[in-house]
Formats: C-alpha cells, structure tokens, sequence
C-alpha cells in the first residue's frame, strides 16, 4: 500500500468543494489500506497538516511546507517522504497545470492529468478549439477580454447576441463547478453577466444555449469509459446549487440512451480524452440534441467534483466500480510500474 499525499481545499472559487471531496477520498483511501497523509491549502495558499477527525475538512492545524527539489514535506523539523499525490484541487492553481508543473519538478507521481492537459482543459477557449480541430462537434462560442469589454459594456455585449442569438451561457474562461456563471437573454443580462464572469479572470467565454440533454462520461486510462450518466437539474440549469446543494437535483446513471448512442457518446469522449492528451482520469460533458445535431461537447474536467452525490464515481459505481475501489485504481495508476 501506498503514502498518499491527499492535497485539498486550494486558492480558487471551488476551494469548498475541494474540501468535500477530500473527506470522502481520504475515508476510501484508508479503506483500502493505504496511509493518508492529508494537507490542507486554504484560500491564501498556505498548507497545513489537518485533523482528519473535524468534518468537513478544514486548512488549518500544522503548518506545513513543500520542499523543492526533492518534494519532501516539510513539518516542524520534520521532512516527510511520501509515494503519490492526489491534489483533489479544483479549478486554478490546482486543476490547472500549476500543481502538476510542482510535483513535476519534485520528480513525484500523481494522480490525474499532467501539466499541458491540465493547462487546456482549464481553458475553454482553447479546449474548444482543439476539440474543433479534432473533428468533434461543440457548441458555438465567442470570447471576450477585459480590455475589450471595458472599452464598449454594451456594443461588446450586443455584438455577442447578434453573433450566437438569445439567450448565451456567460462563464469565466478558467473555473469550473459552474462558478460564475450566468444566463443573458437580453444586452443588459449579457454586460451583467461578463462584469460577473470578470471577477474570476479576465478572459469570458459566452456560448449558445443548446436547449439539449446533459450527458457526461467518466473516463479512466487506457482510455476506458463508464456508463454515461445524466444530469437531471431541479433549476433551469445546472448551475452551483443544483450540484452541490440542491437535493432534488439528480444525476442518473446510466443514463437512457439507446446502446447505439450510448457507444457513440462513449466513442465521442474517448476521442476527446486523447485530443488533449489526458491521462489518469477525466470526465468529458456534452450536450445531447436528440434528432438534431446530436452530441456537442461542452468541456472536460480533469479533476471533477469527487463528493458522494458527484457524477464521475455514480459513472464508475453503475458500471462496477465501487467508490473506494476507483480511488485506489487512481492510486494505482499514478504509480510507477
């Protein structure tokens, strides 16, 4: 069995579900044998030694430290080594190349994705149009700098509603969990919606609506595929609330496709899986028009929410997988050979 480092928490918007998703990990590690040792960054970056008997985790107990180049843990006058990271991270400096790119220098393996997929993934711009050069249907898009937003609020915004219609989905560029975003239908809702979206980053991505089915998958290496699972929101979308607070939300798993569509939505995030390069796990999102343009990709987390209602292990777990199974498998594929 294995030292696992378990990082958690972070700087970024998502840091709370960061923190949810550690607990039930940690718990599944343990399970399954392996020693935890669980460190904490809170919102400035700081790490910290925590008690795993306070729930919900929380960054705060030892201080600690990561040293450079040799990755050691440093607590007190302590230096711990460990075998492997799960930095359960969501969303900037976590989910987004930057903690890859450390442990890549500390020469240690860890779970997910490395640094160049992280980076395009995180960005949505960019992750949409290496989709597009890879032959696999996405939405359409535009995208808007803070420069340019501020110059001209309305002409910008008006401009967008010209070009893809009403209403638009507004999100930050870089962040995922659904922070950030907002609906626009009207000049006035989409200007709102981008001084939102810029509190986050200064670069907005503003999609389409596609009045569809949201179908995700779970992806492991190899590349391997879950069932595809649904997502069956209690709001008008499945925005932060219906994900991690809303009980009447839902995510079915698997969903109900016919085995034909099933297999091309399958196919379809496989594909995407490769295209950015992805390793150790993924959960890819599209959009289902059924009888029009059929599957649209939406995005791929490279870290997806991990907490007992989150699609990614109810896709492993309708598929075979337990939740503390999954975990380690995760673990083991980290792992040198």
């Amino acid at each position: 069995m294995a030292r696992v480092l378990l990082l958690f928490g972070g700087r970024s918007a998502e840091h709370d579900v960061s923190c949810t998703s550690a607990v039930a990990i940690h718990d599944a590690l343990v399970e399954a044998g392996h020693r935890v040792i669980p460190v904490g960054i809170d919102r400035d970056g700081d790490w910290w030694i925590v008690d795993t008997t306070l729930r919900p985790f929380r960054p705060e107990g030892r201080p600690a430290a990561l040293r450079l180049p040799d990755g050691r843990l440093l607590v007190g006058d302590s230096a711990i080594n460990y075998d492997v990271v799960f930095p359960v991270l969501h969303g900037p400096y976590g989910e987004d190349g930057t903690m890859q790119g450390v442990f890549e220098i500390a020469g240690k393996p860890y779970v997910g994705c490395g640094v160049l997929p992280s980076a395009l993934a995180m960005d949505k711009d960019i992750a949409k149009s290496m989709f597009e050069n890879a032959g696999i249907p996405t939405s359409r898009w535009s995208v808007v700098r803070g420069t340019e937003f501020r110059s001209d609020p309305t002409g910008t915004s008006a401009s967008i509603l010209e070009d893809l219609g009403s209403p638009v989905f507004v999100k930050p560029a870089e962040l995922g969990s659904s922070v950030g975003i907002t609906k626009g239908e009207s000049v006035d809702e989409v200007e709102r919606g981008i001084a939102r979206a810029l509190e986050y980053g200064e670069k907005v991505v503003i999609e389409e609506f596609i009045a569809g089915r949201e179908i995700e998958v779970a992806v492991l290496d190899g590349p391997r595929t879950a069932m595809a699972g649904e997502v069956k929101s209690a709001g008008e979308w499945y925005d932060y609330t219906s994900k991690y607070e809303d009980a009447a939300s839902d995510f079915q798993a698997p969903a109900d496709l016919p085995d034909h569509r099933m297999a091309e939505v399958r196919a379809l995030a496989e594909r995407a899986f490769a295209a950015i390069e992805c390793r150790g796990l993924a959960r890819i999102d599209f959009f289902y028009l059924d009888g029009g343009r059929g599957f649209l990709i939406n995005e791929v987390n490279t870290m997806p929410g991990f907490t007992p209602i989150s699609g990614f292990p109810k896709m492993w777990e309708a598929s075979g997988m337990t939740y503390a199974e999954l975990c380690n498998e995760l673990v083991r594929l980290a792992l040198p050979e």
